[in-house]
């Protein structure tokens, strides 16, 4: 006589499916869900240090926008993360993963240095401004334009070549910094001089005219990517590259033009920066705006209207971040995890968004033995 024998189905515990269609109502419930929990988290984390969680949050906001000393500071900080998450967008459509806008942003921000530091007596302010951003772009395409050749011609790992290219940059400001560009005057202490009013960025509205060159770089990036055949060259590129070059297309110029025009915008964040901010160049000018903007532009989903709304956003907790330090005597340390934790819950959202957890039902079978 045959036995019979129990076994459970060896099914993994969960399975990750990828959903076929969401409504835009249940995926922007999911995201609000992720927020609020993301406050809660931050609000245990601020109680844990003995403070009023909701007295915090409301100093968070109302030193970001309460004032036009507040609004100014915010807007400084919003400026140069959106225009570098603009400047990624193109690559990232083209999934050519750009991880380098940092030291992009820092060669644009030397190119544009150069002329503010010591071609300004010698031209005419607008002159000396529009080769500032000529000289930046220009900076910024080349230093992007080097792994973009790497990987249209050879194939090599763009994310760890752009990366590295950034500690290239850090160190060559680094060397201008100590070297041949220190400020004479500083008393021995290794840093570069301030710029002459004139290679400083016009204000409008109180704010640099920055804000005005970043939104309009907005619409333009949405005409470009939505309408133009670049736009639709880069998107048919990042789908399959084996379509493009069977339909015809010259997928190395499409890479290398593409994250030239990448690196151009970073470089002109760079002197946004330095021209319009900290009138200066340092090892730090760069502020690490080109690693949040790969969070802007992920969460936006690389829509260039929904990076404006993203960047003000994140512009808002950085300087509330710093109101709460002065407030609450909060350390700096924390405000950052304090932030963290928002962004790791919105993004963290997309996930579920995107993707479904299947779990397994325990279930059992009778196996006949022989």
């Amino acid at each position: 006589m045959n036995s019979a024998s129990l076994r459970e189905h060896s099914e993994p515990l969960a399975r990750i499916v990828k959903r076929s269609d969401i409504s835009s109502v249940r995926a922007w419930s999911i995201r609000i869900a992720a927020i609020l929990l993301s406050l809660m988290c931050g609000g245990l984390l601020i109680a844990a240090l003995g403070h009023n969680p909701f007295a915090v949050y409301r100093d968070m906001v109302t030193g970001s926008i309460s004032t036009k000393t507040a609004l100014t500071a915010t807007a400084k900080i919003a400026i140069p993360l959106l225009g570098a998450a603009l400047s990624i967008a193109p690559a990232f459509k083209m999934k050519f993963w750009n991880i380098g806008a940092e030291g992009q942003i820092m060669a644009g921000a030397v190119a544009a240095s150069y002329f503010a530091l010591f071609q300004y007596q010698s031209m005419s302010r607008p002159v000396l401004l529009i080769c500032m951003f000529i000289a930046a772009a220009a900076a910024g395409g080349f230093w992007a334009f080097i792994p973009a050749v790497f990987k249209a011609r050879w194939g090599t790992n763009e994310t760890l070549l752009t990366l590295m290219l950034n500690y290239v940059a850090f160190g060559i400001v680094k060397y201008l910094r100590m070297g041949p560009w220190m400020n004479p005057m500083s008393g021995g202490f290794p840093k570069i001089a301030m710029f002459d009013q004139s290679a400083r960025l016009p204000e409008v509205l109180g704010v640099n005219i920055g804000w005005i060159i970043v939104l309009v770089t907005a619409v333009l990036m949405f005409i470009y990517m939505k309408y133009t055949k670049h736009g639709y060259e880069i998107t048919v590129v990042g789908e399959s590259e084996r379509t493009s070059k069977y339909v015809g297309m010259n997928v190395p110029k499409i890479i290398i033009r593409t994250v030239f025009l990448s690196g151009a915008i970073s470089g002109v964040v760079g002197c946004l920066i330095v021209g319009g901010s900290s009138y200066t160049l340092s090892d730090t000018t760069s502020g690490g705006y080109g690693f949040t903007a790969i969070s802007v532009a992920w969460l936006a989903k690389l829509n260039p209207f929904a990076m404006i709304i993203i960047a003000i956003f994140l512009a808002v907790l950085t300087k509330g971040a710093n109101t709460i330090q002065t407030n609450f005597k909060i350390p700096a340390s924390a405000s950052e995890v304090l932030i963290g934790t928002i962004l790791f819950f919105m993004l963290g959202c997309e996930f579920f968004i995107n993707y479904r957890l299947i779990f397994r039902r325990r279930k059992m079978e009778v196996v006949p033995n022989d």
